[in-house]
């Protein structure tokens, strides 16, 4: 790839223009602090520990089978497992994993009122990965308890009546991409159809619907920083128009953090209910990060498709997990049903390979089976150790009542955040509703900020796209991303609080006060205009401004 110009390499996704500023970097000799992408450099270690040694376990019970042979194991026998996991688990108690996994067995007959052995063996069958995910969809004591899981972070106490169904897949771009493809497929979203994203958005929200696969017209509800990155209600009146089939969103949202405030969840029930027919797609991955949360989902379940991956809460991007959840009464299942008759048959002679019924197939199973292209359906599944370890994770959560892992995560990344401000020489801003992920760094505050409006004009006046984001990689090795790529309507960049330490984000700081103070001498050569000490108010409310912060937060 040519990284040599700017300007069309302004026109790459975000994530393809950070692979040149980390080369521009590198070419430099500068030590990189990429923040670039949102992998965590945390995770949670107890459920991993679970997963190990119900691993360890597992392979005991292989072993019982086909002793006279060498390397050879079988499958778990599921009489008895309950009193051989007892006799392993008091064997093993100080090591570390053994008494969560049996402290999770509790949970499970305890609180949860499941068969324990049933659990056992559905646990060490998946970790051993020995069989085909059966049922393809989740394996059945995990949908339940993952489905606990996802109705505590995502409803908790907030009403909800019926049950809903779960697909365990890749994480959440596999959603994305099935999600997409099943509904064209189902004559849900058709080509030419318009559909609304909630802006700034992940990048592939924005990009999916421009291929030729889909030819979607798309128009946008945005959330501007003006408005604390909350939807406007003249905003969201676009979807009161009927030519809109659908509404995807990511809440709290990427790349701002901030989840929708509670005036703006009932506002968009109010348009549910003069839009009975509206689809949204919400896309809570960033949801656990967050005290109290209530997704769409929970508000709107029959319109809702539910996207959540266990990717950043838990530090997990590379086990790829996620889940799809629909209500198991949901306006797909309806929209389908209601296709016209040449349709109907034409989906009829799709599914007629896996089922005799094809008109009662949920859209949720046609997901599963759209997946692995329908023919291969019966090989379909999510791989069975990822699905356990998505089952531990679950459990992890469920039995953390009060919470000290989220308090932890949480408490993470404020500190980063208030790092960065710190040596930006800010006020760090505060929001009830951000979770703090991401962070969005509008270039036209920040400058006004340090050196007032006159030198904010002229600095947008002279930057081509991206520039000042390459010299920040030139001349410090940091790696940010610009925000137009995720729909924001000013300059900005994308800040990982994710993925460095916290000393790193100071260090990120001091580099773009660095960068500032640079143009800003420009500026003055270039206008004449007087020296000031740049925001000398700002850096006294620094301290005070974050002892407010953490009174609020409190």
């Amino acid at each position: 790839m040519d990284f040599s110009d700017s300007e069309k390499l302004a026109l790459l996704s975000p994530f393809e223009l950070k692979d040149a500023l980390m080369q521009r970097a590198v070419q430099s000799n500068q030590l990189m602090l990429n923040a670039g992408r949102g992998n965590p450099n945390f995770l949670a270690t107890t459920p991993r520990h679970g997963f190990f040694q119900f691993g360890l376990f597992a392979m005991t019970e292989a072993e019982r089978s086909y002793r006279y042979m060498e390397h050879v194991g079988g499958f778990p026998q599921r009489e008895g497992i309950e009193a051989r996991f007892e006799l392993f688990a008091k064997q093993h108690e100080t090591v570390p994993g053994v008494r969560f996994i049996e402290s999770a067995v509790s949970y499970i007959r305890d609180q949860m009122g499941l068969n324990a052995g049933d659990f056992i063996y559905e646990m060490c069958e998946a970790i051993l990965g020995c069989n085909y995910p059966v049922p393809d969809r989740m394996l059945t004591m995990s949908e339940e308890i993952v489905g606990k899981y996802i109705h505590k972070e995502m409803i908790g106490n907030y009403p909800f009546v019926g049950k809903f169904d779960m697909y365990a897949l890749e994480g959440g771009t596999a959603a994305m991409t099935y999600l997409f493809a099943s509904l064209k497929s189902n004559h849900v979203i058709n080509e030419g159809d318009t559909i609304a994203l909630g802006m700034p958005i992940f990048t592939p929200y924005i990009e999916i619907p421009e291929l030729s696969d889909y030819n979607l017209k798309t128009i946008h509800i945005d959330a501007p920083q003006s408005n604390n990155w909350q939807y406007t209600r003249e905003e969201l009146d676009k979807l009161l128009d009927p030519k809109v089939k659908a509404f995807f969103l990511v809440n709290p949202s990427n790349p701002p953090s901030v989840k929708i405030d509670d005036d703006s969840l009932r506002y968009i029930a109010e348009i549910v209910k003069k839009r009975p027919d509206l689809i949204i797609l919400t896309d809570d991955v960033y949801a656990t990060f967050a005290d109290n949360f209530v997704s769409l989902f929970a508000i709107c379940p029959y319109n809702t498709i539910l996207v959540y991956s266990f990717s950043k809460y838990f530090g997990a991007t590379g086990w790829r997990m996620g889940i799809v959840a629909t209500h198991e009464n949901n306006i797909i299942d309806a929209a389908i049903a209601a296709l016209p008759e040449a349709k109907q048959k034409q989906l009829d002679k799709r599914y007629s390979s896996i089922t005799t019924t094809p008109r009662s197939l949920k859209f949720i199973d046609r997901l599963v089976a759209d997946s692995r292209t329908v023919a291969l359906n019966h090989t379909a599944g999510l791989s069975t150790p990822i699905q356990a370890q998505m089952t531990l994770f679950s459990l992890f959560c469920l039995m953390d009542e009060p919470d000290a892992y989220k308090a932890e995560m949480k408490r993470i990344v404020l500190r980063r955040k208030e790092a960065l401000y710190r040596e930006l020489g800010l006020p760090m801003p505060y929001d009830a509703n951000s979770v703090r992920y991401y962070h969005l760094l509008d270039l036209q505050e920040l400058a006004e900020e340090m050196y007032g409006k006159d030198f904010t004009k002229w600095m947008i006046s002279q930057m081509k796209p991206n520039q000042a984001l390459f010299r920040l990689a030139e001349e410090t090795g940091v790696i940010l991303l610009p925000g137009k790529g995720f729909g924001t309507t000013d300059p900005s960049w994308r800040v990982s609080l994710a993925n460095l330490n916290e000393y790193d984000y100071a260090n990120i700081g001091k580099a773009i006060r660095k960068l500032a103070e640079e143009y800003y001498q420009l500026f003055v050569q270039a206008t004449g205009a007087k020296v000031t000490p740049p925001a000398a108010k700002a850096v006294k409310t620094i301290e005070n401004a974050t002892v407010k912060a953490r009174g609020k937060k409190k």
